[in-house]
């Protein structure tokens, strides 16, 4: 089975239960996407467990971008050579940034860790993609965080720069795609601000499935699996 998680915010122990639930085995695959970290209370856990799965498929999203931001200078030894001009302005503004975007709880954690491991991490998400696309059933899902800033039906995907993937919400009222057997998946923008009436659950409508059902806001951690067109919940605390 194929399954598509999105913004765990470091909520680990939901997680962990979510995966249970599903019964998720090294058979199935796990699409993520993207922002693993920040606000939750165990960044870290997420990451470095996600990491340790073959079976997992990471998309970049925006708390991906403003960690590897923030922490691509502040995560280099600082030395006699360069302690003089390592930081800029920008680079500590872009700290900032992050940190009150919920980011501190997961800079906090990152210093512990022990150099190798820092560079693991970092790499895990310079290396994540900012799109996939799977098929099922003769129908496709394009997999994005946010949504597609720009979108021509015309254009290929791969033009499309980092941004426009990682910041832009996708519009909800408007079918992306005129193939019905097209879909654009997202994250990012929580269910409990689509449906009408606040329900944090899967939204699945005009040619987009949302799977953000906002657990960082009170609401639920979704898995929705491509094969069975069902979605399985974790609640929060």
């Amino acid at each position: 089975m194929r399954y598509i998680i999105s913004d765990i915010h470091g909520c680990y122990e939901q997680y962990r239960a979510l995966l249970d639930k599903i019964h998720f085995s090294d058979k199935d695959r796990l699409y993520v996407l993207g922002d693993a970290m920040d606000r939750g209370p165990q960044p870290m856990k997420v990451i470095q467990d996600l990491m340790m799965r073959p079976n997992v498929f990471y998309i970049a999203g925006n708390h991906d971008y403003m960690m590897l931001r923030a922490l691509k200078k502040l995560a280099v030894e600082i030395t006699e050579e360069n302690y003089r001009d390592h930081l800029t302005s920008d680079d500590l503004l872009s700290y900032f940034y992050w940190v009150q975007d919920g980011g501190r709880v997961t800079a906090d954690q990152f210093r512990t860790l022990p150099w190798e491991e820092q560079q693991e991490i970092l790499d895990y998400l310079r290396e994540a993609s900012v799109y996939e696309i799977l098929e099922a059933r003769g129908t496709r899902y394009v997999l994005v965080h946010a949504g597609i800033r720009g979108f021509d039906k015309n254009r290929d995907l791969g033009t499309y720069d980092l941004s426009d993937f990682l910041f832009e919400r996708a519009d909800y009222d408007r079918r992306y795609y005129e193939d019905r057997k097209t879909i654009l998946v997202t994250g990012h923008t929580p269910t409990l601000v689509i449906h009408p009436d606040g329900r944090p659950e899967v939204y699945r409508q005009n040619g987009h499935i949302a799977v953000d059902c906002g657990f960082v806001f009170g609401g639920q951690l979704a898995a929705y699996c491509v094969e069975t067109e069902e979605a399985v919940y974790v609640k929060g605390v």
